[in-house]
């Protein structure tokens, strides 16, 4: 096993090498770029020979980005994620593909990734959007690394994007009233559910009657509705053990619901409908069909509006977490109410609430007091 270097330029050269193919005993030989002193392409070299000798070396993939990431994305992404989840991916891969779609992944770098977070955040969109372009480069090349199409994984040389955290917005008290009083039929309904489960919208849409125990007084997540342009509305299970889970019911939120499902079975009672299934939604929308995420969610912000409230749907989830905080509910049963998948999430979305007077001082002193 041999292998040389050429010069190609000012820090730029070729590493050569060459070897005999054990099978036809034909000679082989394998080119590598790198930039860098004469030094360190010399020491690459013999670590490449190396490398070869002991049955490690790995044949850099000659795949450009945009290819390997449609490859990706049509066979392996699907395996992992949802096809909400896989769309998006789409949709951020664009960013990366318009700064190294044509540059093989194999000579990759954190430089060329950094330049496309830069491209991100030049046509003005937001650093959180930067971000999560750094997450799915992350995805790719890691899988890139495992199955042996790249040596090095470049998204490790650099930095992600730092996002500013964006703290939870909750309904002040006085708001909340205001929002009771002034929200009337389903979307006061739907404001006393949200303010008393912390539920997402998705599993607002999807919530059945079957689901809702109102003698117990529980009320069971089982699956969430999400949007791809694609496919259209699609029912999910929960992506965690987590999400599927039992909360319990506040008493004002039962007589709610019970007024509520009153309410729906005079309906169809007087469109002569007869009885409503188990099975059915308790927040339908037109003609007995599930919302749209985004459909309920702007009517819920024109209801909240015409009272004069900026808050949209999702501040109902966090004015319950606010709520479950402020009463002393220790953390891992509000991430469990959440259907968070750890504690540490739920610190993450809503440590900022935490009061920073946990009497602890006031305790060791009294441990330490000594009697006179």
């Amino acid at each position: 096993m041999k292998g040389h270097i050429k010069e190609r330029g000012h820090n730029r050269y070729a590493i050569v090498l060459d070897a005999r193919d054990p099978q036809t005993g034909k000679r082989k030989r394998r080119w590598h770029s790198f930039r860098g002193t004469k030094r360190e392409a010399q020491k690459e070299c013999a670590k490449l020979i190396s490398e070869i000798a002991s049955g490690t070396y790995v044949e850099p993939s000659k795949q450009i980005f945009e290819a390997y990431f449609a490859a990706w994305l049509r066979d392996w992404a699907p395996m992992k994620a949802g096809p909400k989840c896989v769309e998006t991916y789409g949709h951020l891969g664009r960013h990366l593909i318009a700064e190294i779609g044509t540059k093989p992944i194999a000579q990759i770098r954190g430089g060329d990734l950094n330049r496309a977070y830069r491209r991100v955040v030049d046509q003005g969109l937001s650093m959180r959007t930067a971000r999560h372009v750094h997450m799915l480069a992350r995805r790719v090349f890691l899988h890139a690394l495992k199955v042996g199409d790249i040596k090095r994984d470049p998204t490790v040389e650099i930095d992600a994007p730092k996002a500013p955290r964006k703290e939870a917005l909750a309904l002040r008290t006085e708001e909340i009233a205001k929002m009771l009083a002034g929200l009337q039929g389903i979307m006061r309904t739907i404001a006393v559910v949200g303010l008393g489960t912390g539920i997402r919208r998705g599993e607002l849409c999807a919530l059945r009657w079957v689901d809702v125990d109102l003698k117990a007084g529980t009320l069971a997540v089982k699956r969430s509705y999400e949007e791809t342009r694609g496919g259209g509305l699609r029912l999910k299970e929960p992506k965690t053990a987590a999400g599927r889970r039992t909360i319990s019911l506040a008493p004002s939120v039962v007589t709610c619901l019970q007024e509520h499902r009153k309410q729906q079975l005079e309906h169809r009672m007087r469109l002569g409908q007869g009885r409503q299934a188990d099975a059915a939604l308790v927040f339908p929308g037109d003609e007995d069909q599930p919302w749209k995420r985004d459909l309920l969610t702007n009517a819920f912000g024109r209801a909240m509006a015409s009272i004069g409230l900026p808050h949209r749907l999702h501040s109902l989830r966090h004015t319950h977490a606010s709520a479950l905080i402020a009463s002393g509910m220790d953390i891992l049963t509000i991430s469990r109410r959440l259907g968070h998948t750890s504690a540490a999430l739920t610190l993450g979305v809503y440590g900022h609430l935490i009061s920073s007077k946990d009497g602890a001082a006031a305790a060791i002193e009294a441990v330490l007091k000594l009697p006179t």
